[in-house]
Order: C-alpha cells, then sequence, then structure tokens
C-alpha cells in the first residue's frame, strides 16, 4: 500500500482537518481512530482502520504505509510508540508539543538513519513557528549566546467533552513542569517562570512565560545557544498559577495519581464555543550574539489549530515525496522556515 498516508486520531479537529486536505490534493489516505462508526460519520467516503493504539500499531507495521500522521496525545507516549512501529521506509510526523516527546524521538535519530525512515515532531503552531522566525533571523549568523523564542496561539475552541488523550496530554504538561536551557544544559525550573509583557505587531498585549516544551526543544536545536527560553502564552504565568501548577505536578508524581487525574479530567470537563482571541497566532524570537547585539522577528499565522492541520499536511505531503531524509528532526530543521510559509505563515519584521 506504497504511498498511503494514515492519520491516526482522524475524529478531532486537527485529524479530521488534515483528512480533508489530502483528500483535495488527491492523496491516497487512511482515517484511523477507535470507533468506525465515528469515523465514517466524521470523515465519510474515506478507507477507514479502527482498533486500539496497539492493535493500529500491528497493522502498521504489516501495511507499510508511506507516511504517518499522528495527532494522539499524549505524545510521550504515543510518538515513541507509534515511530517504533513504522516499518522501514514508512515515514512519521506528529503535531505533539510534549519536551518528553521530542526526547524519545530524537534518541532514535541512528535507527531511523538506518532503516531509511524520516521522524519529525512538533509539526503544529508553536514549534513550527517559533523555530521558523528563529532560523529566519540567524540566517547567516555566527552562533547565537541568548535565545528566546514566544509562541502567542490565538485558537477558536470548539465545544465539546475534553477527551482523555487531550486530558493526558495537559497532565503530562504539568508533570514535565519549567525547563530552560543554561550553560549549555538542560536544567528543571518552575513552570511559569521568565514571564514576559509582549506587544504583538498587530498591537495586542499578550503575557508569555517558560515551559518545558517542544519550542524550547526545537529553539536549542536550532540555534545551539548556551541559553535558551521557551514560552508560551499558554503557561501560568501569575504568582497564583505558577504556585498552582507547581503544587498539582507535585501530588502528580504519587503513585497512580497521574492516571486517574486524566480521566476525571476528561470525564467531567466539557468546552464551550469560543472565538479566537486575536486575529492571528505569532511565533516570535528574539537573539542576542557574544558581541551585544539583539534582533527580534515575527511570524505570523491566522488560527492557531487551523495552522496545525495546514503544517502537518504539508510536512506529511513532503515526506511522501521523498523530499525528507532519513532521521528524527523538527520540521523546520529538515525542510526549512520556508515550510512554515508554504503552510500559509509570513515573516513580520
Amino acid at each position: 500500500m506504497a504511498g498511503e498516508i494514515w492519520v491516526l486520531g482522524a475524529t478531532g479537529r486537527i485529524g479530521r482537518e488534515a483528512v480533508q486536505r489530502l483528500r483535495q490534493a488527491g492523496t491516497e489516505v487512511v482515517a484511523v481512530g477507535r470507533d468506525r462508526e465515528r469515523l465514517t460519520r466524521t470523515v465519510p467516503d474515506t478507507r477507514a482502520v479502527t482498533g486500539t493504539l496497539d492493535e493500529v500499531c500491528a497493522r502498521l507495521a504489516a501495511e507499510s504505509p508511506a507516511v504517518v500522521i499522528n495527532t494522539v496525545g499524549p505524545f510521550a507516549v504515543t510518538a515513541p510508540q507509534v515511530a517504533r512501529a513504522c516499518p522501514a521506509g514508512t515515514h512519521y510526523v506528529d503535531v505533539g508539543n510534549e519536551l518528553s516527546a521530542f526526547e524519545s524521538l530524537h534518541a532514535m535519530h541512528t535507527d531511523a538513519a538506518a532503516t531509511g525512515r524520516t521522524l519529525v515532531c512538533g509539526a503544529g503552531f508553536g514549534v513550527l513557528a517559533t523555530e521558523s522566525i528563529l532560523l529566519h533571523l540567524l540566517a547567516g549568523e555566527e552562533k547565537p549566546s541568548r535565545v528566546r523564542v514566544d509562541a502567542l496561539a490565538s485558537v477558536e475552541v470548539e465545544p465539546g467533552a475534553l477527551g482523555e488523550a487531550l486530558a493526558a496530554t495537559i497532565v503530562r504538561a504539568v508533570l514535565d513542569g519549567g525547563r530552560e536551557v543554561r550553560q549549555g544544559r538542560l536544567v528543571r525550573t518552575r513552570a511559569g517562570g521568565a514571564a514576559e509583557r509582549l506587544t504583538t505587531p498587530d498591537g495586542d498585549a499578550v503575557t508569555t512565560a517558560a515551559m518545558g516544551s517542544g519550542e524550547l526543544f526545537a529553539a536549542w536545536q536550532a540555534s545551539g545557544a548556551p541559553s535558551v527560553i521557551g514560552a508560551s502564552a499558554l503557561a501560568p504565568a501569575t504568582p497564583a498559577a505558577r504556585a498552582a501548577t507547581s503544587a498539582a505536578g507535585g501530588l502528580l508524581r504519587l503513585p497512580g495519581l497521574a492516571g486517574f487525574a486524566t480521566r476525571r479530567l476528561a470525564r467531567v470537563t466539557t468546552t464551550t464555543a469560543r472565538e479566537r482571541p486575536r486575529r492571528s497566532s505569532w511565533g516570535r524570537a528574539r537573539v542576542e550574539w557574544p558581541s551585544g547585539r539583539v534582533r527580534e522577528g515575527w511570524l505570523r499565522t491566522g488560527e492557531g489549530m487551523t495552522f496545525t492541520a495546514d503544517a502537518v499536511t504539508e510536512v506529511a505531503q513532503r515526506l511522501a515525496k521523498g523530499e525528507g531524509r532519513p532521521g528524527a528532526y523538527t520540521p523546520a530543521r529538515l525542510f526549512g522556515p520556508e515550510v512554515a510559509l508554504a503552510a500559509g505563515a509570513e515573516f513580520v519584521a
């Protein structure tokens, strides 16, 4: 079945939008999920594969699609499992943003290279936007001494149940806590540190704060800087929110509590429809060199989830055409910052 692109989590927003884009491009696409009836209702007239993640991974090994798109969290769990299940020659791409997922996939670089597979983590808004503007600023430059990237997503919220996959991703982020790169080493910090009030080129004021995230990992890999901060508008920036996140992280490390919290959060939490808070989503990078010279740049796109669907589809299609190279990468390090432009972004300033 060479040439097929499988989309795991095809009933979720990113998954179903990726299926639609791939079908519009004339790609052979397979929608993958746990519930056949829901798949049929959500992505009709599309070949479907159903089963647990273990069952789907077994099918991957047997059927060898060209590319697997993974939109199912928590990526700290699903990313390494699905990537390992991809047979020789089957490429992998996900939309994760969990630091531990990036570390796991990049630890597989040598094995992926030896088996002709390309593994791409973080082909979604935050990672691609921030590493693309960073690489744009670094083009032709020497290694910087300090880097900060900020992800300012503007997302439209759909109504409905939170779902166990998203609940598990949230719990995982709380468990991971904060991280920064200091003196060339990844160190643990309190989530929500290094808060900064930014004003976007549109004039919106948004506070971001540091997290242990895919943005941090990608910026460190892209720049090689000894001091790196990866910040987000989603991080707990107020003192009360930081204290609550820190306390919750400590509790969740108790045996069995993370699983209980995930199930409880998925069962009792629902979202109500909400328009995106700002017209644009932004990736921002600030770079400082040993000389003291500083550059700042912004990347603009529209609604964050729409950009994520566009980005992961763009990366998957490039992989299916054989444009990648074996090993493990973040998207802009593999294809260059122009991949973000192809997905609908633009550089500003």
